[in-house]
């Protein structure tokens, strides 16, 4: 059966996180003064991404709920016994330079504009749909998206076959009609092949090293590759 819908992943796929994640705490840490305490900014913020990634685990495997893990990321990285408010009003500054950094890939909207008449898309994003549904209307595509899920909300998080099963549901397409499009090679391509999906993953940073995987690298390779069909011959075509 040919593929009738894209499921997008957003942060590092269609949006440019890590480049809007290390402007954001850059400014952020000079505003509040916390830099003198790292011997560079690129060490703060490696110890920021350290933390989010602990935090972000403890959230994906059920043990505190979004809200928790941000707040614990503050008090993890500041070392210090913040009340929720506190946490709260940290990661809101951090936010607003965060938010002001915000930019999609080059290749985003001219990937979108000429699968549009050819797809449906949605989007499956292991955040909130309150972060994500703000973040798509900002940066001005979320009516390109039929349906929007978030890990939040759904209580599970990719690569798990429930959120990826989900978001097939929403589009009311069985999984091997919808193709998933993502950064991660495990979380998104393989979590989404598992589910009974067409799992893609987006290597931008040419890492490769993955053969079992269909990859691409950038997303003007993705309009041939679904166009091309047959469950895209060997997964080595596009490097």
């Amino acid at each position: 059966m040919p593929i009738r819908a894209v499921v997008w992943d957003i942060d590092d796929t269609i949006f440019d996180y890590a480049s809007a994640d290390t402007a954001g705490m850059r400014d952020h840490l000079a505003a509040e003064g916390l830099l003198g305490g790292y011997e560079s900014v690129e060490q703060a913020l490696d110890r920021w991404r350290e933390i989010t990634a602990l935090h972000w685990a403890r959230f994906a495997a059920g043990e505190v709920t979004f809200e928790e893990q941000r707040r614990d990321r503050v008090r993890s990285f500041l070392g210090t016994p913040l009340s929720d408010a506190e946490a709260d009003d940290w990661f809101v500054r951090y936010v607003a330079h965060y938010e002001a950094a915000w930019k999609l890939f080059p290749d985003t909207v001219p990937a979108l504009d000429v699968l549009a008449a050819d797809y449906r898309h949605a989007v499956l994003s292991n955040s909130s749909v309150h972060n994500q549904d703000r973040k798509l209307r900002v940066l001005g595509v979320r009516d390109r998206f039929e349906a929007l899920l978030c890990a939040a909300e759904l209580g599970f998080c990719k690569p798990a076959a429930e959120a990826f099963h989900a978001a097939c549901d929403a589009l009311a397409l069985p999984a091997h009609e919808v193709a998933y499009v993502g950064d991660q090679p495990d979380i998104d391509a393989r979590g989404a092949e598992a589910a009974g999906l067409v799992g893609i993953w987006l290597d931008r940073g040419g890492l490769g090293g993955r053969p079992e995987l269909v990859r691409i690298t950038g997303l003007e390779q993705l309009p041939g590759l679904l166009r091309a069909d047959t469950r895209f011959g060997a997964p080595s075509t596009f490097g």
